[in-house]
């Protein structure tokens, strides 16, 4: 009974049992006994920890009206049924989207086509387009608009094996026709939309063999028609690449939000909301020595400044740095990379255009976006988040093309801010409303030094899903595991994840698909595929439907148990037997 003894774990089990086998939510209408068991709040808060092995530590879900509700929720509303399996692609499937009113939905693949569907009870192919002609290579990712008329894909150029160009195309989604393309490079910025006719792409320029220039470009989605009288493309942001690192994955955050999130994760924040009281942002502290020697993400502004010797110029110090090299002062001896590197650092100190204010002081309700991807500074492989603040006027292409006015010394933005994954990053998603960021990363090994840019340290086959509140720059959550990947570090590809009100759920290369809760952090279910899966995309108005994509040229279909036995009960009833047996009365 509620508020008496713990149950025995005998009891529990014989719970657990029957759970297994009979449908929690129809025992209510069969056993009057059990429906008032349904509603003993003690033995479901205790089912509930037990069941999922959640720590008690955790609270419930701010939005639960009763463990029953909870057990419930968790039990019968995660999409794991499978229903429909789409198989009009002929090659491996590499990524899904949704538009925003959930009736559409792309997918891309590795036969070069990017597929619209139709999302009614039963998915149809409305539309393919086929890249080839363009000379892509494959299609890799999609994203519609805000207000679902255009269609963003981003592909991949035919070319040698090493090849980094890829291309931007705009899809009319009133009849599918092709509005504008525009160069890409590398193909991995993937490209990203940041209002409803303009989008955002990228361009590298090598300046040395393992130091760069990327210039990310604001477009208009309908330069054909518009180029004789207006600005099409303006520069946003150049900045400079140590080490063979570029900038990729690019992606918006609209700051707007960030004071009335759909789900806090921060527990005591959580509480302080709950009691519309106001409390510090809590950051979750460590429970061993192990998560305690992990590398800390970096808090401060992403400018990385050599230390000021003594007020020398940065022009002083690299004539200095010259000196000290043919005078043979330099020690020990520096290889060909360690030069370069060294000389970029210093050339550039008094060449970047200062950082923004902290972005822990942006208005809420202001307009302001965050430009987020990923980046790095010791190797090439992405290793690191970059954020940098668009203002409101930069949000257009009318004005100069090469942006605004700059010192004539300024050849270079800062990054307003740099989080260190300390591993390859293979994913990265955004909460629905945009207050959180979820990141794919395998490991490096602990202390790794990297002596090499282009030999970067081996990574783990482990996933770890990060996350980090964009309010307060900080990680929220310990890192979520179950998911695994094979492919070493010079042939890792990217894993997209998608992230729904309640629910995170990531691809994998062993073959499932995964979803976590986002409030108790616990693995919920394991999506079974026949090869590597590469992308999930929950629906945007039901996040009890989730579609997979993986490398075995399908797509699957995932619906709740909750929604198939609804779905089910609607259909009419088989009137064979009625039949059958009105002919045998017959006879």
């Amino acid at each position: 009974a509620g508020g008496g003894p713990l149950l025995p774990d005998s009891v529990l089990y014989e719970i657990f049992l029957y759970l297994d086998h009979v449908d929690v939510l129809s025992v209510g209408l069969v056993c009057q006994q059990w429906h008032a068991v349904a509603r003993d709040e003690f033995l479901w808060k205790e089912l509930f920890y037990r069941y999922y092995r959640i720590s008690r530590e955790v609270p419930r879900h701010p939005a639960a009206v009763s463990w029953y509700d909870e057990f419930q929720r968790l039990y019968d509303t995660i999409p794991c049924v499978e229903v429909q399996a789409l198989k009009e692609h002929n090659d491996q499937v590499l990524h899904l989207s949704f538009s925003h009113s959930g009736c559409l939905f792309a997918s891309c693949s590795k036969d070069c086509t990017v597929k619209i569907w139709s999302n009614d009870l039963d998915i149809s192919l409305q539309h393919s387009s086929n890249m080839r002609p363009y000379n892509w290579s494959y299609t890799q990712f999609s994203q519609f608009n805000s207000d679902d008329s255009l269609l963003l894909v981003s592909g991949v150029f035919v070319g040698p094996h090493n090849s980094s160009s890829g291309e931007i195309a705009v899809i009319s989604m009133e009849n599918f026709t092709l509005l504008s393309r525009v160069r890409n490079k590398p193909y991995d910025v993937f490209g990203c939309w940041l209002n409803e006719t303009n989008l955002i792409s990228g361009n590298l320029h090598r300046i040395g063999r393992i130091t760069s220039c990327s210039v990310l470009w604001l477009n208009n989605a309908f330069q054909g028609i518009e180029s004789e009288n207006v600005n099409v493309v303006k520069r946003l942001f150049k900045i400079q690449n140590l080490n063979a690192s570029t900038i990729r994955t690019v992606m918006v955050a609209d700051c707007s939000r960030y004071d009335s999130p759909d789900l806090l994760l921060d527990y005591e924040e959580q509480l302080a909301a709950s009691s519309t009281s106001t409390c510090p942002v809590f950051d979750l502290g460590s429970d061993s020595e192990e998560e305690e020697a992990k590398p800390k993400q970096t808090l401060e502004p992403a400018l990385q400044e050599l230390p000021d010797e003594g007020g020398v110029t940065a022009e002083d110090g690299l004539q200095q740095f010259f000196d000290d090299i043919m005078e043979g002062r330099v020690r020990p001896a520096m290889t060909e990379t360690e030069l370069e590197t060294k000389v970029a650092e210093l050339f550039v100190r008094n060449r970047t255009k200062p950082p923004e204010l902290s972005l822990l002081s942006t208005d809420s309700n202001s307009k302001t976006k965050y430009l987020i991807f990923t980046t790095g500074c010791l190797t090439y492989s992405p290793h690191q988040i970059g954020i940098k603040r668009i203002l409101p006027h930069q949000m257009t292409t009318a004005g100069p093309v090469l942006g605004e006015e700059r010192r004539s010394d300024e050849f270079f933005d800062s990054l307003d801010h740099v989080i260190d994954i300390h591993g390859h990053i293979i994913g990265m998603g955004l909460s629905p409303d945009h207050r959180y960021l979820y990141v794919n990363s395998r490991a490096w090994p602990r202390d790794c030094i990297i002596s090499d840019p282009m030999q970067p340290p081996p990574i783990a086959e482990e996933i770890d899903l990060h996350v980090f509140d964009l309010k307060t720059m900080k990680e929220v959550k310990r890192a979520l595991r179950a998911h695994r990947a094979y492919t070493p570090n010079e042939e890792c590809f990217f894993i997209f994840l998608d992230v729904s009100r309640d629910f995170v759920a990531s691809g994998a290369e062993d073959r499932h698909g995964y979803i976590w809760d986002r409030h108790y952090n616990i693995c919920l279910a394991k999506l079974q595929h026949d090869n590597v899966v590469n992308s999930v995309a929950f629906s945007p108005v039901e996040q009890e439907l989730l579609l997979t994509a993986s490398d075995d040229t399908t797509i699957k279909v995932w619906r709740s148990p909750r929604v198939v036995r609804v779905q089910q009960a609607r259909k009419p009833r088989p009137r064979k037997l009625l039949f059958s047996w009105l002919m045998n009365q017959k006879s």
